[in-house]
């Protein structure tokens, strides 16, 4: 027998009878208890519980490299689902329509498919996007996610309007702006990056006179290492082992511009933007992991009379990330999603839940342990 809500609950008696006489009769049809794999996270979350322990998630990579006297944050977050959630709410979860009213706001994620995409971000989030259950498939690979509604490609990343800051031109701040957003797409979505050549466009606009930097990232890419991992500046997979579903990579964030209060003649260019990658393994199997990627770069912008700088390149001063559903190792220079029958082969996270579509986090302080995303 299913216990009715409490006394406050807006469900009518005559709606919360149906209900329950609606679930028995779906139960004929439905699963009689959880899969083998959801009673083992279930009772793996348990003993944790017990203990007094939070399920793992995330991880941060080591503490940003030096960058002209400035560190780079990197996190990295581990995939392991709730399904204990899942399990409690077994007959929600298998018809969800089954109660009245929808108190859960289900309609509305199935009504979102094929909406139209929200308005680019103009401001730092608040809080996190709501939540919604669904399994991405590779038809509708973006569906559960917040990303669904969220512009796609190389378009979504818009730039203010120029004009002059700090001491320095419109015109000058106007080109800095397009290439910090040809070095975001030529890092993160072009394809062939993607799939792990050399990020040359990227390379390419960041000004020669940073040596130290472009040597690391050059050397990074030619042999990767724990502590000079590409993946950190370039979003890469490895194309023997999974391969991208769809045409698109979903795209959020947004791009400022302000004065660099500690010197004139300098702006500084701050740009935020989570890609989100729907992605399958290469043998052609059905279900679909998504990977998502928080860049959040900084550039700066000087007057050439004060400070000496490559006309048509861009200072990169910052490159900070997060990568949501990632291996908990580092060194090998790709991004490595993990799917269901990877779980249970890897190490013990440990570490704080994150929610890796909550873009009212700051990237600052991030750690360097393993942990777990809330969904991907």
């Amino acid at each position: 027998m299913t216990d009715k809500p409490s006394d406050d609950s807006s469900i009518s008696d005559e709606d919360w009878e149906k209900f329950v006489q609606d679930a028995e009769q779906a139960s004929t049809s439905a699963p009689k208890e959880p899969s083998a794999r959801a009673r083992m996270v279930t009772e793996r979350l348990r003993q944790q519980e017990a203990k007094g322990e939070l399920p793992a998630g995330w991880r941060t990579g080591p503490a940003w490299q030096e960058m002209n006297g400035r560190a780079a944050r990197r996190r990295r977050l581990w995939a392991v689902l709730g399904v204990s959630l899942a399990v409690a709410v077994a007959v929600v979860a298998i018809r969800p329509s089954l109660i009245p009213g929808d108190p859960f706001g289900t309609s509305g994620e199935a009504e979102a498919v094929g909406a139209s995409p929200l308005p680019a971000e103009s401001a730092a989030p608040t809080a996190p996007p709501s939540a919604a259950a669904d399994t991405p498939t590779r038809a509708r690979p973006f569906v559960g996610s917040p990303a669904q509604r969220w512009a796609a490609g190389a378009d979504a990343i818009e730039v203010p309007k120029a004009e002059a800051v700090g001491g320095v031109s419109a015109a000058r701040i106007e080109t800095a702006l397009r290439l910090t957003k040809e070095f975001l797409v030529a890092s993160n979505l072009d394809r062939d990056v993607l799939y792990g050549t050399e990020p040359k466009k990227a390379l390419e606009v960041v000004d020669p006179l940073q040596k130290e930097y472009l040597a690391e990232l050059r050397a990074g890419l030619r042999k990767p290492t724990v502590e000079n991992d590409p993946k950190w500046t370039f979003t890469r997979f490895d194309p023997d082992e999974v391969e991208l579903v769809g045409a698109e990579v979903k795209v959020r964030g947004r791009t400022t511009v302000e004065p660099d209060k500690g010197e004139k003649g300098r702006a500084l260019i701050r740009a935020d933007y989570t890609f989100v990658y729907p992605l399958a393994k290469k043998d052609g199997g059905q279900e679909v992991a998504r990977t998502i990627v928080r860049r959040a770069i900084e550039v700066h912008v000087m007057d050439p009379v004060r400070f000496q700088v490559t006309e048509g390149r861009i200072w990169v001063t910052d490159v900070g990330s997060e990568i949501g559903n990632d291996a908990c190792r580092a060194g090998d220079g790709f991004i490595r999603p993990k799917f269901e029958a990877d779980l249970y082969a890897s190490p013990e996270p440990s570490g704080a839940v994150v929610d890796p579509y909550d873009r009212s986090r700051s990237l600052e302080g991030a750690d360097e342990e393993c942990g777990t995303v809330s969904r991907t």
